[in-house]
C-alpha cells in the first residue's frame, strides 16, 4: 500500500477509502432517518417538559463522522499530503491532482461540519421548563436535512478522493519513468565514453609501436 503507482497497491487504497466512506454514507443515513423526535408533556404539578423518542442519532452521526475521518486519513498518509512524499511529474496530472485534492478537502471538511453539528444538536435535550413559560415553549430538535447535507457530501468526498488518488498515482509514476530515463542515459553516455577513450588508448599504443618497428 506504501508503494505508489503499482496496480495492487493503487486498488488496495481505493477500495478501502470507498468502503470508508460508504459506511460513513450509511450511518449518516441511518441517523438521518433516527433523528430525536420531541413531545411536549405535562406532570402532576402542572410543569411542561420534553420526552424524546430516541438519541441512537447522535450515535450514527459520531460513527459517520470517525468514518469518513479515518478514510481521509488513510489517503492522506499514504500520499503524506501530496506535498511530503514523491515529487509529481509536470503536466496535466499534476494540474489534476492539484484541483482533486483541494475539492476533497472543501468537501471533506463542509461533511464533517454537517456531521458533528448534527451529532451535536440531536443530542441536546430540553431541560425541565415551569408551566410559566408554558405558552414560549417547544422542543429543541434537529431540523431535517442536516444528516441528508452530510450524506451529500461524504459521497463527493469519495469521488473526489478517488479521482485524486489516480492521478497522483499516475503523476508519481511518471516522474520515477523519468528519473529512470535519465539514470540509464547517464550510464550509456558514461559507457560510450569509457569506450571512446579505450579505442583511444588503442590508437596511441599502436602509433608508437610502429614508430618503434620504422627506427629499428
Amino acid at each position: 500500500m506504501g508503494v505508489l503507482g503499482e496496480g495492487k497497491g493503487s486498488t488496495l487504497v481505493h477500495l478501502l477509502v470507498v468502503v470508508l466512506s460508504l459506511v460513513a454514507f450509511g450511518f449518516a443515513i441511518a441517523a438521518e432517518r433516527r433523528r430525536s423526535v420531541g413531545h411536549m408533556m405535562t406532570d402532576q404539578n402542572n410543569a411542561t417538559y420534553c420526552v424524546y423518542s430516541s438519541d441512537v442519532a447522535t450515535g450514527y452521526g459520531v460513527g459517520a463522522f470517525l468514518f469518513l475521518l479515518s478514510g481521509e486519513s488513510l489517503l492522506m498518509g499514504v500520499t503524506k499530503c501530496m506535498c511530503f512524499g514523491r515529487p509529481l511529474a509536470p503536466g496535466g496530472n499534476r494540474a489534476w491532482t492539484i484541483i482533486y485534492f483541494i475539492s476533497s478537502w472543501a468537501t471533506f471538511l463542509v461533511a464533517e461540519a454537517c456531521l458533528i453539528a448534527g451529532a451535536t444538536k440531536n443530542a441536546y435535550h430540553t431541560k425541565y421548563r415551569g408551566m410559566i413559560l408554558a405558552h414560549n415553549f417547544s422542543c429543541e430538535t434537529l431540523r431535517k436535512g442536516v444528516f441528508i447535507a452530510g450524506a451529500v457530501f461524504v459521497v463527493a468526498t469519495m469521488i473526489l478522493n478517488v479521482y485524486f488518488y489516480m492521478y497522483f498515482t499516475k503523476a508519481t509514476a511518471a516522474q520515477a519513468a523519468r528519473k529512470e530515463n535519465r539514470a540509464s542515459s547517464t550510464v550509456g553516455m558514461t559507457g560510450a565514453g569509457v569506450q571512446a577513450e579505450k579505442g583511444l588508448s588503442r590508437k596511441l599504443s599502436r602509433g608508437l609501436m610502429r614508430k618503434k618497428w620504422e627506427r629499428n
